[in-house]
């Protein structure tokens, strides 16, 4: 049986995580006519963010692989067709089919009906809510045995928030991170930054259009020091510090929401 896109779990809480790159299957058809490995494609994917989801109970993790339909972009964009789409990657042993395609869109929407349906229910329930969208990024693009990318310009935590009004939600964004800065990383801090590498993708963006009120995405993208991201091989100890540092900005998140008072919970 194939696994499902994204497993989701529903909480009593008014926070969310989720991690939407996590996913490595393909159904089967897909699968037939993909040309990378599946080392090619997990350094391309944000593998084990989904783990670090269970620092809230609202959780959206993907299974399968943003090469199947990156639900990340937008509808026209999510199905790649070009190296150009991919990081010069090619794809496809042969162009999917029209129908194929297709299908791969319907998930796509389904995931997204899913997101609308759980989203309202927490506008329901508590009028205003916050979205932590997990990911990972690379920084040893040039290879193996390269250096990594200047840390100028890659922070170990890219807090995007290019797609929410800034200024509305400011005290809630800067006690985020605020809070993930402070936190005791392994005797040290965390270099967190806003903006700098990514200012979030179409799944934010859709969070604000449809809850533009409600709803505070931050695109929380974690720079892969805490494995080699052309093994796959982890370093536990980095790995598993990172959600205790996520963790401990959920009561100055809770905080900032209470302060914003009820709204009409529609």
């Amino acid at each position: 049986m194939r696994e499902e896109l994204v497993e989701i779990a529903e909480g009593q809480e008014p926070l969310a995580a989720t991690a939407i790159h996590h996913g490595h299957g393909l159904r089967d058809e897909v699968a037939e006519c993909m040309a990378l490995s599946d080392a090619e494609r997990l350094r391309e994917e944000d593998p084990y963010t989904g783990v670090w989801t269970t620092v809230v109970t609202t959780r959206l993790v993907a299974r399968r692989s943003r090469f199947e339909v990156d639900l990340n972009r937008p509808r026209e964009a999510a199905v790649y067709r070009s190296p150009e789409d991919a990081w010069g990657l090619r794809v496809w042993k042969r162009e999917p089919t029209a129908d194929l395609a297709e299908r791969s869109l319907g998930e796509y929407d389904s995931f997204y009906a899913e997101a609308h349906r759980v989203f309202s229910e927490m506008q329901r329930r508590f009028g205003h809510f916050v979205v932590l969208d997990l990911h990972s990024y690379n920084h040893r693009r040039q290879g193996p045995d390269s250096p990594p990318a200047d840390p100028a310009a890659n922070p170990e935590v890219n807090v995007g928030t290019g797609t929410l009004d800034r200024e509305r939600w400011a005290p809630l964004i800067d006690r985020f991170i605020g809070d993930l800065s402070a936190f005791g990383f392994l005797g040290r801090h965390l270099d967190v930054r806003e903006n700098v590498r990514f200012r979030g993708g179409r799944f934010p963006r859709w969070i604000h259009e449809n809850f533009p009120e409600s709803a505070c995405c931050l695109a929380v993208e974690v720079k892969k020091f805490f494995m080699d991201e052309w093994t796959g091989k982890v370093a536990a100890e980095e790995f598993e510090a990172v959600p205790r540092a996520l963790e401990a900005t959920l009561p100055g998140l809770l905080e900032s929401l209470a302060t914003l008072g009820p709204r009409d919970r529609r």
